[in-house]
């Protein structure tokens, strides 16, 4: 198995949006209908929910819409509103002694994931973000420092809200800070139950969970995986191994005599880095990003990929998994 990593510059929805839509398109409908299309919500639903929720957001999504044809199925999907369910794995931390990283890892089905690094200016902020669901975000940065990243967060309950990735997207686009990231999640809903860490360049961080039933919560951990304040799919916990993660995880940010560079190195072994790629959770890139420097850093056991701001280098990397 393998996966096409590209880094793509484009501050304006054009010509290489519309490529990547037609090249997608087919997989996405096939997900997009895998319930049935009466299970999803109508146009008129989706574009009144991103006018309630994310009225800055509506503009992009209107260009989006037009360059993937216009057509009413594309129209709904690009909302993300109440999509079709998916889960995935992750692990998650933030470093906070010295210069401030968030670092992760993102463990998920390598025919299933983008392999896309988008740096874009949409609404007049810079991010760097890899993609998910043609303009979602899984994990990124903005120009201000601020840094995103989420995490299943291991229960079965699906309601009302959007696919997170486009919620991320919102904060990465009209956020500049921490606080003002967790008043966004605390304000949109979520479909599905999520971990999203945030650090920005003073070092705060926080730890929100959201869910589309209970309101999000704000936490201090610095660590986050695929579960909760607590266990609530325990077949699920005990298939990724989400609370040995977190407790490694914690140890190691504990622990006085690590270094940030060994931090780091942490993402590329076990139990962290995983190998189960054929039944999707397969570790398929580590982030790290630097709200200081404003790098991102995409890490492989053998490749190691820098962007950055001022330095993007708009080329593609093949990454080959054990089968």
């Amino acid at each position: 198995m393998h996966l096409q990593f590209r880094a793509v510059y484009q501050l304006e929805p054009g010509e290489k949006t519309k490529q990547r839509f037609e090249r997608a398109w087919p997989a996405y409908r096939t997900w997009f209908l895998r319930e049935g299309e009466g299970k999803r919500p109508g146009y008129v639903s989706c574009r009144q929910a991103l006018q309630r929720y994310m009225p800055e957001l509506e503009p992009t999504w209107e260009k989006l819409v037009e360059l993937a044809g216009g057509g009413d199925q594309e129209a709904r999907l690009l909302s993300l509103y109440r999509p079709t369910p998916y889960l995935s794995g992750c692990s998650q931390a933030v470093w906070t002694r010295d210069c401030p990283l968030l670092a992760r890892n993102y463990d998920y089905h390598p025919h299933h994931c983008e392999g896309l690094i988008l740096y874009t200016a949409w609404n007049q902020t810079r991010v760097i973000a890899q993609s998910d669901s043609l303009w979602g975000v899984l994990d990124g940065m903005n120009e201000h420092g601020l840094v995103v990243s989420l995490a299943f967060g291991g229960r079965k309950t699906v309601g009302d809200g959007f696919g997170i990735p486009l919620v991320l997207r919102y904060v990465l686009e009209f956020c500049r800070d921490v606080d003002s990231a967790v008043a966004a999640l605390e304000r949109i809903p979520s479909h599905m139950a999520y971990n999203v860490l945030l650090l920005d360049r003073s070092g705060r961080f926080a730890n929100v969970h959201v869910g589309p039933d209970r309101p999000a919560h704000r936490g201090s951990s610095p660590v986050a995986t695929n579960h909760q304040r607590e266990i609530e799919w325990t077949r699920h916990a005990k298939a990724t191994h989400s609370l040995e993660r977190e407790r490694y995880l914690l140890d190691c940010v504990d622990d006085p005599n690590e270094t940030r560079e060994g931090f780091v190195d942490r993402f590329l072994e076990k139990p962290l880095y995983a190998t189960n790629f054929e039944k999707g959770f397969g570790t398929l890139y580590t982030a790290v990003y630097d709200p200081v420097a404003l790098t991102a850093t995409y890490r492989w056991p053998n490749h190691t990929w820098v962007q950055s701001f001022e330095r993007f280098d708009e080329s593609e990397l093949l990454i080959a998994y054990p089968s």
